[in-house]
């Protein structure tokens, strides 16, 4: 478990995690997309899940002029890497 800072204006590269991830927004918005899925806004007490096979298309702060913070909780195997970067 952990929490993510995203600054005004911030998008991360596509990925996928090698985990069952649970999302919790703390503040701020975030806008975020599965490939094949719908792009979906999340305010702060919204929850999101991905499966392990998702792949991360889009993750981003809906705003340039204040940050975005969500909690994350990872389902996982044991030595398992996190975050995989995809072409």
């Amino acid at each position: 478990m952990y929490t993510v800072d995203f600054p005004p204006g911030y998008s991360s590269p596509v990925h996928r995690h090698n985990a069952q991830v649970f999302l919790y927004v703390l503040e701020g918005s975030i806008v975020t997309q599965v490939k094949g899925g719908k792009e979906i806004t999340l305010t702060p007490g919204q929850t999101y899940y991905e499966d392990p096979n998702d792949i991360h298309t889009v993750s981003l702060n809906a705003s340039s002029a204040k940050p975005a913070k969500f909690l994350v909780f990872l389902v996982k195997e044991k030595g398992a890497s996190s975050l995989v970067l995809e072409k």
